[in-house]
Order: structure tokens, then sequence, then C-alpha cells
């Protein structure tokens, strides 16, 4: 599996290592979800994306959320208070219901015009799903 995965990662050029543990992501997609309406918010999902993925850090501990929040320029003190409320759970739960819905069992799913697509995809693989859905090219003059 590491192998087909660190396959498709370097097809894309990202980075990807080995992960020796699987932490419980819970707390980070809350903390994403609030960052979704903050200026810049899609630096957060990066960030996330290379300390879980690239550097192992274990994304289940408040103080590792925090110093990615910092890191990206995102208030931190906000950022606490969203982790000891958890006033992003009940949207965070929403998600996890739409998910269900959809028929979501894993990620990445890629839902688009009532198909979707499991697992991380070559770039074409999605342009074909969107276009299928009826998305016309924007970029084509």
């Amino acid at each position: 599996m590491h192998a087909r995965m660190k396959g498709l990662m370097d097809a894309e050029h990202l980075a990807y290592n080995r992960r020796t543990h699987t932490y419980n992501s819970r707390l980070a997609q809350e903390l994403a979800k609030w960052a979704d309406s903050k200026p810049g918010f899609e630096k957060i999902h990066d960030a996330l994306y290379k300390a879980y993925f690239v550097e192992g850090r274990n994304l289940a501990k408040e103080e590792v959320l925090l110093e990615i929040a910092r890191s990206v320029g995102l208030p931190v003190e906000e950022a606490r208070s969203v982790l000891e409320n958890r006033s992003s759970k009940d949207a965070v739960d929403a998600d996890w219901q739409k998910a269900r819905r959809y028929g979501v069992t894993g990620v990445p799913t890629f839902v688009a015009g009532g198909s979707k697509v499991v697992g991380a995809q070559p770039y074409e693989v999605l342009v074909q799903q969107v276009r299928a859905a009826g998305a016309h090219d924007r970029t084509a003059g």
C-alpha cells in the first residue's frame, strides 16, 4: 500500500513518507473547519497534510495543532478556544453525516454529479469525473 501511495504522490509532486502510527484526526478536522472561515484558510490544509503524511506528527495533540495554526498565521488563542470548546464539532459532525449519505467510507473520496471516485487519483481522472458531471472548462476560449 505504501509503495502505491508513494508512487501516486510522487506523480503529483507531493511529499509522502511512510507513517509508523495512525493518529485520531478529529481535532485537526475541527481546527480546519474553523480555519475555513479565516483569510488564507487553505494554508492549514497543506500544513496538516505535511505534518501527518510527511512528518508523521500526532494530530490528536492540541499543542501540535496550535503550532501548526501559528505556523500558517492563524490566531493561536482563537485556535486554542476552538479546540478546547469544540466549537466546530457540530459542523464536522454535519460533514460526516453528509459523507455517510454519499456512501463515503474512506478518504479521499471525490463526489460529483452523483458519481464518486475513491482513493488518490491522477488529476486526469478527476477532470473526467467533473466533466462527466456537466462542468464546463472555463479555461477554454
